[in-house]
């Protein structure tokens, strides 16, 4: 392919020397004072910044009692290219796990010393998980960035609002909307190389396209896009079996319709497909086995919200079907839906007291095909008329802004549970700021419980499943401080310590047997976070966070100590962006299945550093962009998990045509 050979040609020549890579990135850096014009920045979180995801009101984010992250347009917009995973992974206190590995590779949320089965992906504040899922959560590599509008993650347990599952992070995923024209459209493409840290050649192996239309004809309005990823050239596993190349192929599509009937109602519909091919390599199959994992996702949903003197009624309900393929030695089909209806009431009493008054509801089921030992056909495993629950929870939120810096916000929760009965959880989340000649001062605390039941797999998967399975509870305490310096410099420090009861393991009885059983011991995860956003000038911001988190034995497997990341983002003029990123990576524990001894075995992960760079520059009065990433610079060689690999240093180009 002519197109392909040439641009592999460009890369090929900026990438294959290191010492001119590093000189044309440092020359870029040395510009830093050469531009005189002035920018407005929003690297920075403004002063009036509104947030929803703690109190499903907007309210400043000064009057919050948590340390809440938000992802704006404009910034993913700087962050072209990326992944929403890798976008979110530069979060404080969050380490998602295979976002530097090869494109399909699975995603592993550790939060605050958490699990996936912890945190809980929202879609336009939508609980969405997958229950034909291990931990019933909701797989990040099915959305496309590209339909993303922002994005807030809330950490702590947050189930008095969100329900099961809520232990340690919401991330609520905000999706575009249609514009105010008539017609809009817009345009993404993006080619780059996928290789890893000992292939110098750099072919174009990661091809990235998507296209939307929307817009506003009176009181209707209309959405629909479409997107496609197709990677090569990377192997999923860097040890045990010849590496190949596997290919990671995804589809998305989404339609969304509105009406506004008036001023106080309005209603819209939408459906949405979400599809991916992940070729892996597995150390059993023969040649003739092509490894794959297919997933198929299909979502329908409608959203209403009727507005009265003071207060809203909103309505959002979901249906979604996930079917997924594995294609291997040991091939499986699992297919789960799920139906989510979340009603509530929000009344603003006056400018001091909001309250929400809702329920949720929850109807779930999975299905599993296995090939039998002596058998060669799929057979069923899992019957969805016996792999089912149903969840109905009443819940109440109130939040307090006094004019005297007091900010008070508590809730509370009961979880019905078609299979463990009722039970209730609760938050308490103070906050006191202090408005200052400079900015203000703001103290925080918080006191919340969760409670994440077991999944349908773990409870009903017949070799594995345990149906005396009991809830995990959570307890999370936070202490924290936040300084503000009139949109200048924001600094933030939280201190956590969460406690588990009734964990569920997967525990090794012996003989070969394995079994998911709670845990009677109670386990504790503690750390710090810390924040640090500065603007120096309208050019010029700086960004970073670190974390420092504490588990025990037990809940260490790839949670590093430490980590570090940091961003300085320079406008060299109106229409010319950069950026340069720093990540840190302690050592981490990790464990893998010896196939030679038949055990499982401990290994210790080195520590890593990792630098990226990002420029974009407008043209054409702003409508079209032109961007480019340079990741992984100095092509650091690492392992992100045992035995699989990771990214070298790789270069992706892209445009971006907004009409």
């Amino acid at each position: 392919m002519y197109v392909n050979s040439y641009y592999s040609r460009i890369i090929s020549n900026l990438m294959n020397n290191k010492k001119k890579v590093i000189s044309l990135l440092f020359f870029g850096v040395s510009t830093l004072g050469i531009s005189q014009q002035i920018v407005d920045s929003t690297l920075i979180q403004q002063l009036d910044e509104i947030v929803i995801t703690d109190s499903k009101f907007k309210l400043k984010r000064e009057n919050s009692g948590k340390v809440i992250t938000k992802i704006s347009q404009a910034e993913l917009q700087n962050q072209q290219g990326k992944s929403i995973a890798e976008i979110i992974n530069t979060t404080a206190g969050l380490e998602i796990n295979g976002t530097k590995s090869n494109a399909g590779q699975n995603l592993n949320y550790y939060v605050r010393g958490g699990r996936n089965r912890q945190v809980l992906i929202l879609i336009d504040g939508v609980a969405l998980t997958d229950a034909s899922q291990i931990a019933n959560d909701y797989d990040l590599r099915l959305l496309n960035t590209e339909q993303v509008e922002s994005i807030e993650i809330l950490k702590g347990a947050a189930s008095t609002l969100y329900g099961s599952g809520a232990a340690t992070a919401v991330i609520n995923i905000k999706l575009k909307e249609a514009s105010n024209k008539p017609i809009s459209a817009s345009f993404r493409s993006i080619l780059g190389s996928n290789k890893s840290q000992s292939d110098n050649t750099y072919s174009i192996n990661d091809f990235r396209n998507s296209v939307s239309i929307n817009g506003t004809l009176n009181k209707f309005n209309y959405l629909a896009s479409f997107g496609n990823q197709f990677t090569d050239g990377l192997s999923s596993l860097s040890r045990g079996v010849e590496p190949d190349k596997d290919v990671f192929n995804s589809i998305n599509g989404k339609f969304k319709i509105g009406y506004n009937f008036s001023n106080n109602f309005k209603i819209s519909a939408y459906g949405s497909f979400d599809d991916f091919k992940a070729e892996f390599d597995d150390v059993y199959s023969g040649p003739e086995i092509e490894d794959a994992a297919v997933t198929d996702q299909s979502r329908f949903g409608i959203s209403s919200e009727f507005n009265y003197s003071n207060g809203s009624i909103t309505l959002n309900a979901v249906y979604n079907t996930i079917n997924r393929d594995i294609r291997s030695s040991y091939p499986a089909n699992y297919k789960a839906q799920s139906f989510v209806s979340d009603v509530f009431n929000r009344y603003q009493f006056n400018n001091k007291i909001y309250t929400v008054l809702g329920v949720n509801a929850q109807k779930n089921n999975m299905e599993s095909l296995i090939i039998p030992y002596g058998s060669s056909y799929l057979e069923q495993s899992i019957n969805p008329d016996i792999a089912n629950f149903v969840i109905l929870d009443p819940y109440a939120n109130m939040v307090y802004v006094s004019d005297f810096g007091l900010n008070m916000n508590f809730g509370t929760r009961l979880n019905n549970h078609s299979e463990y009965g009722s039970h209730l959880v609760y938050s308490i989340n103070p906050s006191f700021k202090k408005n200052v000649a400079f900015g203000y001062l703001k103290g925080l605390a918080s006191f919340s419980t969760a409670y994440i039941t077991p999944s349908l797999y773990q409870l009903f998967e017949p070799t594995y499943g345990n149906s005396d399975l009991q809830p995990e509870e959570n307890t999370t305490l936070e202490f924290g401080i936040e300084v503000n310096a009139k949109n200048k410099a924001t600094v933030s420090l939280v201190y956590f310590n969460r406690k588990e009861s009734n964990f569920i393991d997967f525990v090794d009885l012996g003989s070969y047997v394995y079994k998911y059983q709670n845990i009677d011991n109670t386990f504790n995860a503690s750390g710090l976070e810390l924040n640090i956003n500065f603007k120096f000038s309208n050019q010029l911001s700086v960004q970073s966070n670190a974390t420092f988190t504490h588990v025990e034995e037990d809940l260490s497997l790839r949670i590093p100590k430490v980590k570090i990341n940091a961003s300085l983002s320079y406008q060299l003029s109106k229409t010319t962006f950069t950026n340069l990123s720093y990540q840190f990576n302690d050592s981490r524990h990790d464990a893998f299945f010896n196939d030679t001894t038949y055990n499982t075995e401990q290994v210790i992960l080195n520590k890593y550093a990792l630098f990226n760079f990002y420029i974009s520059h407008k043209l054409k009065n702003k409508k079209i962009l032109l961007f480019a990433n340079v990741t992984n610079i100095l092509n650091e060689d690492y392992e992100e998990l045992y035995g699989y690999s990771t990214k070298g240093r790789n270069i992706n180009l892209g445009l971006n045509f907004d009409f």
